[in-house]
């Protein structure tokens, strides 16, 4: 079968139907790639370094034929490992510019009768257009509240009830605070994660508020795109209010569960700025399982943290809501009240 090109808004169509085959490096792969795809690499790290710099000292025909020498013995064994992993023998490919990487893999499989569609441009023009869509204007409403408000929890209900949601933690895979890694996966590099949020940006209407939990702009080690940033700072925050009691009690059921030594590693992070005293008794809570005397002590440290990140925001555009002892779905009207309030009228997936 022959192999047809597609553009990246064909490849938008077609995302859903086909399995996607990165066949760059395995170390391009880590850095970044297109959302759900596998990596089959063509050239492997070195073998790509080699031909790249062949490519520049002597020309792409040398280059070319390096590529195949170096490739070549591997033939039937990425056949094997193609066919072993897709069987019904229909996929999506891209390589860095939809050149000769994935000429070759889509030249190969197309002999063994795969049904291919090739991107053209490669995930050059993929990450060209998550780059821009990240730093386009968006119309933000922020959720804030100290540490324990359950913000997470809220926003999670906002989108079951049909508003639109960024979960950018999630994205990111980190809590934003010291303890934010524990039990999380490897954090994505920043490029990665701003193709991640593009994917979800693009399934959004922009005309419509989008809610995200209020941040900084390092989430881990994760850095939100600057104009992303800059458009939540701007933009109207509601600040959470919750009683300390309830603060603590739903950190304990999110934290108190955790290992001890992951827990006592935090802290210890967090060492020069609670300083050693408030340091030594929060460990010594955490090795005797009193939760409320740990958590307690470090909500001093959150509580000062919180307010200067919200010093950044300008008062005027804070709207305080205290939700202090309202079950889950009152609080939830609320929130959804207080957008109307900002917005004068619910968005349709409100309604």
């Amino acid at each position: 079968m022959e192999e047809q090109t597609i553009s990246l808004e064909e490849y938008w169509d077609l995302k859903n139907q086909y399995p996607l085959i990165d066949a760059r490096s395995e170390g391009e792969f880590a850095q970044s790639h297109i959302p759900g795809a596998v990596n089959i690499p063509i050239l492997n790290n070195q073998e790509r370094i080699e031909v790249g710099t062949l490519y520049k000292d002597q020309g792409s025909e040398e280059a070319t034929i390096k590529g195949f020498e170096l490739v070549g013995p591997r033939f039937h064994l990425i056949l094997k490992e193609t066919l072993n992993r897709f069987p019904e023998k229909k996929i999506i490919l891209y390589c860095w510019r939809g050149g000769m990487r994935s000429q070759i893999l889509s030249w190969l499989l197309t002999m063994v009768g795969f049904e291919v569609y090739r991107l053209k441009g490669g995930y050059k023009t993929y990450r060209t257009y998550t780059y821009e869509l990240v730093r386009k204007q968006w119309d933000f409403i922020v959720l804030g509240g100290k540490t324990g408000t359950g913000k997470t929890h809220l926003l999670k209900k906002m989108q079951e009830k049909g508003e639109q949601v960024i979960d950018l933690e999630g994205l990111a895979k980190h809590k934003g605070s010291s303890f934010g890694a524990i039990g999380q996966p490897a954090q994505p590099t920043v490029e990665q994660f701003e193709n991640k949020l593009a994917e979800e940006l693009r399934k959004l209407d922009p005309e419509k508020p989008i809610w995200v939990e209020n941040e900084s702009r390092k989430i881990g080690r994760v850095i939100l795109p600057d104009l992303f940033y800059q458009q939540m700072l701007r933009a109207p925050l509601i600040d959470v209010i919750k009683s300390e009691k309830e603060r603590t009690l739903l950190i304990k059921e999110e934290y108190a569960r955790l290992p001890t030594d992951d827990l006592i590693f935090a802290v210890l992070r967090l060492k020069k700025r609670l300083g050693g005293l408030r340091t030594s008794q929060a460990i010594e809570a955490i090795v005797e399982g009193n939760h409320e005397a740990w958590i307690s002590n470090l909500l001093v440290y959150y509580d000062k943290a919180y307010t200067f990140d919200l010093d950044k925001h300008a008062d005027d555009n804070i709207l305080r809501l205290d939700l202090t002892g309202l079950s889950s779905d009152t609080s939830i009207q609320k929130l959804l009240e207080t957008k109307h309030q900002i917005h004068g009228k619910h968005s349709q997936t409100s309604d």
